[in-house]
């Protein structure tokens, strides 16, 4: 429920910005440069958060299924 109503306000300001922006009135003080450098960069740290996260056993479930793997392999 949360995540849907996250992007249904998300949707919301970008439904918002777009109309203010075809009527000739930009609402955000940041020219397109700046608003690409800014995205770009959020979603390289995402991204590399992301890729930590999925190849490092971070919780104790995967640190389980880590040790259980091991034993099926016969490691020590």
């Amino acid at each position: 429920m949360k995540q849907a109503l996250a992007r249904l306000i998300v949707l919301v300001v970008l439904l918002i910005n777009q109309s203010l922006t075809m009527l000739g009135w930009n609402p955000l003080p940041f020219s397109e440069e700046q608003i690409y450098e800014g995205i770009s960069s959020v979603a390289t740290v995402a991204v590399g958060l992301w890729a930590w996260w999925k190849n490092n056993s971070v919780t104790k479930e995967a640190q389980e299924a880590d040790q259980y793997l091991k034993k099926l392999k016969g490691d020590k």
